[in-house]
């Protein structure tokens, strides 16, 4: 998750550690979204070292996404017309926003700082123009010394730690640079009435898919919405950390931001009366629907979950799942929220009760399964479930849904977790003596590997961790 600031009262961390999705197998499980450590959860602190055949694979180039995700958002205009509603005018901080702002006129975007990534231009250019095509923004990159409405700044690690510690990366109102972040005492989203300018600090060092994940959500956040919801199934505005990339809910929410008939200033009984026909008329396809009711998600729920997905002791996160599915089967959801929380249970059991963790985490895929908008989620339970059958030794199960999570992990753009789909799927068909579709499979994972994890060091740990389950 982001960190979205208003100062001086800066907006809690939400719980986005410097990987996004934290994607890794150890030694007795694997780690997928919400995740802050690589390895599998353990409960001592000096993890084992391999050297395994995986440290003498050549890596090939490194790979990365060039097309634009096909998504559509797939409800009612009447129901994300209330996401838009609680998207717009409330913080995570609980604060509401006395009046809708947006940027007017055309808006300009630069990069600066030291040790801008390669890949980073790259990434940009991309999503500037599904801005520019999806969400109709008039918006463009500026050289690096001209005056910019967002200014992109790569900030030291050290430094940014020190400041943002457990964060990702850091969207701000009313400055430009981290020097003025730092300095600054009064900017506040909640006084902003207009918005002139904005930036987003991302932290040196993180993998390629980091980034652009960083791109992704804070550029969103510091043009339109600036709340998460957990209740949104199909959305990178949400802390379960599920997608990578903007949805094509996310760009229907931005293109009604800067349609013609909003406009900074207006209160929420104006932008209320607006949205469901301005809605009409981008989606159509999302005309005719109601309100489906959606209970609320209790502040309670909210707390364990956070606390499941955060840093510390296994057994406080584990107890913190617990009562989080407790919450869940209380409301009687069957929601993603419901999944996400079987799904944290069962990651955090892996390693430690083994058949608990199966339990949980097949359940999570069910709820997942059941909608095409939480795909992406299954694909995750379905890694945990796979590295659960490579460690029984049970290959073709692990084998069983593989291709279709890849399928899906495609689709989303995950590298992270198609590598390590990829990876796991290599690595059971070694098993099963299919030695030579093993290895085509492994060395076309290789590429992803390389942008979702970043080092030649950790891609090989990653080899090697996989290898491991099987042993």
């Amino acid at each position: 998750m982001s960190l979205t600031l208003s100062l001086p009262r800066p907006a809690p961390s939400r719980s986005r550690h410097p990987r996004r999705i934290a994607l890794g197998l150890g030694l007795l499980a694997l780690v997928a979204c919400g995740a802050p450590e690589m390895r599998a959860p353990r409960e001592d602190s000096t993890p084992e070292l391999l050297t395994v055949s995986a440290q003498r694979i050549e890596l090939p180039p490194m790979k990365r996404f060039t097309t634009a995700p096909k998504t559509t958002p797939r409800r009612s205009n009447v129901q994300m017309a209330q996401d838009f509603m609680d998207l717009s005018f409330r913080l995570e901080t609980g604060a509401t926003l006395p009046v809708f702002s947006r940027f007017e006129g055309p808006i300009s975007v630069r990069v600066v700082g030291a040790q801008v990534p390669t890949t980073l231009n790259a990434d940009l250019g991309d999503l500037l123009d599904r801005l520019k095509r999806e969400a109709g923004l008039d918006i463009a990159l500026v050289p690096r010394t001209s005056p910019a409405a967002i200014t992109i700044e790569l900030v030291p690690a050290a430094a940014f730690r020190k400041r943002a510690p457990n964060t990702a990366c850091i969207a701000a109102a009313d400055v430009s640079s981290w020097a003025e972040f730092r300095a600054a005492r009064a900017a506040s989203w909640t006084t902003v009435r207009t918005r002139t300018r904005a930036a987003i600090f991302i932290p040196t060092g993180g993998t390629p898919q980091d980034v652009r994940d960083c791109l992704h959500e804070e550029l969103a956040q510091a043009l339109g919405p600036l709340n998460d919801l957990f209740r949104l199934p199909d959305s990178v505005f949400n802390d379960d950390n599920i997608h990578s990339v903007l949805t094509g809910f996310d760009m229907l929410m931005l293109r009604a931001t800067y349609a013609p008939e909003l406009r900074s200033g207006l209160t929420r009984e104006q932008v209320a009366a607006l949205i469901v026909p301005l809605l009409d008329r981008l989606n159509p396809a999302g005309r005719g629907g109601g309100l489906a009711r959606v209970d609320t998600t209790p502040h309670d729920w909210i707390a364990n979950v956070t606390r499941a997905m955060d840093g510390g002791a296994l057994s406080a996160r584990r107890a913190a799942a617990t009562r989080a599915v407790a919450i869940a089967q209380n409301r009687g959801w069957s929601d993603n929220r419901a999944g996400l929380s079987y799904f944290l249970l069962g990651r955090l059991q892996q390693g430690q009760n083994t058949e608990a963790a199966r339990a949980n985490l097949e359940q999570a895929r069910r709820l997942f399964t059941g909608s095409s908008l939480t795909e992406i989620a299954a694909a995750h339970a379905t890694l945990h479930l796979a590295a659960i059958d490579l460690v029984r030794g049970d290959y073709p199960s692990a084998l069983a849904d593989l291709d279709p999570a890849i399928a899906t992990a495609t689709r989303a753009q995950n590298a992270a977790l198609l590598s390590s789909l990829m990876l796991t799927k290599a690595e059971a068909l070694l098993r099963i003596g299919r030695a030579g579709e093993a290895q085509a499979v492994r060395l076309d994972s290789l590429g992803w590997a390389r942008y979702g994890f970043g080092s030649d060091r950790d891609v090989y740990a990653h080899i090697a961790d996989i290898q491991a389950l099987a042993r």
